[in-house]
């Protein structure tokens, strides 16, 4: 008997011209955001580059992470998993989900992983930050004819957060 698979769903912030990073880091501060983050995240293993491992720093508490690199130097830490291309991480991240009692995999970056895996994502959770900053990374476009809305919260503005945001979900229609 085969385990039914455990959705790939996409969490990252954009803001209204798209950019999602500058200089390999978020082109913003937003505590609010990083509380929601935390809260879609935890417990669940996360995809990610190399780039977006580097940026974080670290396995987050209550996460796993799965690290798409060919580097063997990447990690080791506990929490840390290695996968040499998107499709191996994401038969890793559906291993470490049952492993975790997980419901989901979250994608959580960098734009050239959101791209490839973006036929595999039945979700996207995003943050949708009223900035618009320079960047040098940009989340591509949400298809209106393969994305619905299927829920929008307007989180209270938390101390420190440079503008507002929403948080909105999107389902695959098909």
């Amino acid at each position: 008997m085969t385990l039914p698979l455990v959705p790939l769903v996409i969490a990252a912030a954009i803001a209204r011209n798209g950019a999602i990073g500058r200089d390999n880091r978020l082109p913003w501060s937003m505590p609010g955001d990083l509380a929601y983050f935390r809260a879609i995240t935890m417990g669940k293993p996360m995809i990610m580059g190399r780039l977006t491992f580097e940026a974080i720093g670290r396995v987050l508490p209550g996460r796993e992470s799965i690290v798409v690199t060919r580097s063997v130097h990447a990690g080791p830490a506990p929490g840390f998993f290695r996968a040499e291309s998107p499709e191996e991480a994401v038969a890793l991240g559906q291993e470490r989900a049952a492993a975790m009692g997980a419901d989901e995999i979250m994608l959580v970056g960098g734009a050239q992983l959101f791209a490839a895996l973006m036929p595999r994502v039945r979700r996207l959770r995003l943050s949708l930050i009223d900035l618009a900053p320079e960047a040098d990374v940009f989340f591509p476009a949400v298809d209106p004819a393969v994305w619905r809305e299927v829920a929008r919260h307007v989180p209270p503005r938390h101390p420190g957060d440079e503008a507002a945001f929403v948080s909105v979900e999107f389902a695959r229609q098909d």
